[in-house]
């Protein structure tokens, strides 16, 4: 699975966007959601040409955008509107000395702000996200509390978020699209400190952002599995009697390594796939949530106590009240944007920097590709049978050098005992991947390894010097093969954060365009897990698997994506909606892009499988980044090929936090694209035929 973003990185998110916000004499005056500007245009237009005229046409663009930003975020609490005309005159700086001084207070201060909260978050968090005692409801209202929620409306108070205002203009991404390729390092971090105050949200919305994703998060991260419990229809277990798995990323890894069990893997995976289904349906009984009080049949959906059937009452559709909440939650905050008015339009436009309308061209152009129903022959060809659903999951091309999962887990197990031992080891790895000795401890040192609750994440810090968290499931008997699987993908987005934190040039810079970047290099990390175990070595074969399993992983996670993108644009067309409408409303547009784009494929007409994944529920609108990942991971793959890995990293990553498609034209040469993949596929296609 992939990296998790902070709620406080999330919010941040939510807060670069706008040009003009609204006027308020408590939160905010709103007439039919409209705003109501308490700075007339008259005023505005007045104080802009008092500043050209004693400060000259070469500040012309920089008065103009810093005086109507701070008009739009001026309310009356703030001050009469001689106090607005006295403080843009008093605190407009033109001198290019001036200024970066001026920058580099805020971006200082900046860092102080965002790091140490941060890191009460994370710390707050901890009862919720580590192994340990079961959390409480006390553990769930500290961990839901949003320490930095207050934060911009003192900064409004004092008057700094004005002047950061007034001095640092906002640029839409066409704008940053179109000036971008000419600006300087610290003309762009001028343009992300002009991100930093475009919208003025109330800290109690904002505080029940947190809260509300925080308890979608927790909900997820303890919807587990007993697999043990599971039964045949003939009542027999499949199952270790131990194996407990999280929704839907441990039963989907294990529905992955089933393909190698000769003797039941088959009979597994329908198995699975039958839980996939009543979790979708929410026709699962509540009693086997994260429970191994009682076994049951998913594809009878009898519930048994000591071998007598039992009354099972379903979940009464909680999955989607959760999904819901997240939906009003971050829908309240809405009115305070003026220029990207929804969630959705933000997540494009302002948190993954490439518009929607082009990610689903991307998406739809490659899941309707010829390349699908070649692929899918290969496959077809490989199991000797006729492709069912769940092979959507279809993980033979990640050769294991004959290798079965049970043998791995024996060498994880061992050489991972508990999380002492994964930290111990993280310099070495570096190092196997190309980073020299002293780079490697140095970035390691910055890199915590915790056991998780859920199925595992990163989570980078918000200062320098602050320690990244890597998060994965560790049993009692040690790290099995899944969680060493995904420690090595949540280590590569360790790397990224500890590197692009500390080694960026401009704090405002730090990180990576949007997450699909960090995903790219977890998916480059993962890739050689075998590798790093020391148990396979890469030949011409192996070249030819990983195109066609990053082929079939993003034929798979677009189609999830698209219903995403679907999912949310019907839940803004119908705002009163229940979570009865709504799940069946999900489950309607899963069928509908399962039958347009893979029924033909992988059979089964009306199949809502594509709604399982749980990112969809605790993590909104986060599922494009997977396959944009992959698309950039493949890029910076060929790329990179042939070449040192920490070399070309750092080469690329340490450009930062510009837009997505000016980073890739430096990074790699072209812009993100689906055609380098499609292209390598068909050439591997022809090699095999």
């Amino acid at each position: 699975m992939s990296m998790k973003k902070s709620l406080s990185q999330l919010l941040t998110v939510l807060l670069l966007v706008g040009l003009v916000a609204c006027k308020s004499t408590d939160s905010n005056d709103k007439v039919n959601n409209k705003r109501i500007m308490y700075i007339p245009e008259n005023i505005t237009n007045e104080v802009i040409n008092q500043l050209k005229d004693s400060l000259g046409e070469n500040a012309a663009f920089r008065i103009e955008r810093g005086v109507q930003q701070v008009a739009g975020l001026w309310q009356e609490s703030d001050g009469a509107t001689n106090d607005f005309i006295d403080f843009c005159k008093s605190n407009f700086v033109a001198d290019s000395t001036e200024l970066f001084t001026l920058y580099s207070k805020l971006e200082r201060n900046t860092e102080i702000f965002f790091g140490y909260f941060h890191k009460m978050d994370v710390l707050l968090k901890e009862p919720l996200q580590l192994m340990g005692p079961d959390a409480t409801p006390i553990d769930m209202m500290f961990g839901s509390y949003d320490v930095s929620a207050h934060l911009n409306d003192d900064l409004y108070k004092n008057k700094v978020a004005f002047i950061t205002a007034l001095n640092f203009p906002y640029y839409s991404l066409k704008e940053k699209t179109e000036l971008g390729e000419k600006w300087s390092r610290k003309e762009w971090a001028y343009a992300r400190m002009g991100d930093r105050f475009t919208a003025r949200i109330p800290a109690d919305i904002q505080q029940n952002i947190s809260k509300t994703l925080t308890e979608a998060d927790a909900y997820i991260s303890d919807y587990n599995i007993y697999m043990g419990n599971l039964l045949t229809d003939d009542a027999k277990t499949l199952f270790q009697k131990d194996l407990k798995l999280i929704t839907h990323w441990g039963l989907r890894d294990e529905l992955k390594s089933d393909y190698a069990d000769v003797e039941n893997g088959l009979a597994k995976q329908r198995m699975i796939y039958s839980v996939m289904k009543r979790i979708i349906d929410q026709s699962i009984p509540q009693e086997v949530i994260n429970s191994d009080k009682y076994t049951w049949n998913p594809q009878t959906n009898k519930l048994y106590d000591n071998g007598n059937e039992v009354t099972a009452n379903p979940e009464p559709d909680k999955r989607y009240k959760v999904l819901l909440a997240n939906y009003n939650a971050l829908k309240n905050s809405d009115v305070y944007y003026p220029n990207n008015s929804t969630y959705l339009l933000r997540a494009f436009e302002e948190g993954m920097e490439i518009p929607q309308a082009d990610v689903k061209m991307l998406f739809e152009k490659f899941v309707s590709s010829p390349q699908v129903k070649e692929v899918a022959a290969l496959i077809e060809k490989s199991l000797g049978r006729k492709l069912e659903p769940f092979d959507i999951w279809y993980n033979g091309f990640k050769g294991r050098g004959g290798i079965s999962e049970d043998q791995l887990t024996a060498i994880t197990t061992a050489k991972y005992p508990d999380e002492k031992a994964v930290k111990a080891d993280l310099p070495n790895i570096l190092v196997k991947l190309g980073w020299k000795p002293e780079k490697a401890k140095q970035i390691s040192s910055l890199i915590e390894v915790d056991a998780s609750r859920g199925a595992g994440h990163a989570w980078g810090a918000a200062m320098r010097n602050d320690v990244a968290h890597l998060r994965t499931r560790i049993g009692e008997k040690g790290m099995d093969y899944k969680g060493y699987n995904i420690a090595v993908h949540e280590f590569g987005h360790c790397v990224e954060q500890t590197q692009t934190m500390n080694d960026v040039d401009y704090y405002m810079l730090n990180g990576v365009p949007n997450t699909a970047f960090t995903e790219a290099v977890a998916f480059i990390f993962q890739n050689r897990d075998l590798e790093l175990l020391g148990v396979k070595q890469p030949n011409l074969a192996d070249k030819y698997n990983e195109v066609l399993d990053a082929f079939w992983g993003c034929y798979e996670i677009m189609g999830v994506s698209l219903v995403d993108m679907q999912v949310w644009e019907w839940m803004y067309a119908n705002p009163n909606a229940n979570p009865a409408e709504l799940k069946s409303a999900i489950i309607s547009i899963a069928t509908d892009v399962w039958n347009k784009y893979y029924s033909d494929v992988l059979g089964g007409k009306d199949e809502p499988l594509l709604a399982i994944y749980s990112h969809m529920i605790d993590n909104p609108l986060y599922l494009s980044n997977y396959p944009i990942g992959h698309l950039i991971s493949f890029q910076v793959e060929q790329q990179v090929e042939g070449k040192n890995l920490a070399e070309e990293f750092e080469r690329m990553y340490l450009q930062g936090r510009i837009i997505p498609q000016i980073w890739m034209k430096n990074a790699v040469g072209k812009p993100i694209d689906i055609e380098p993949l499609l292209k390598a596929t068909e050439e591997v296609i022809l090699k095999l035929k």
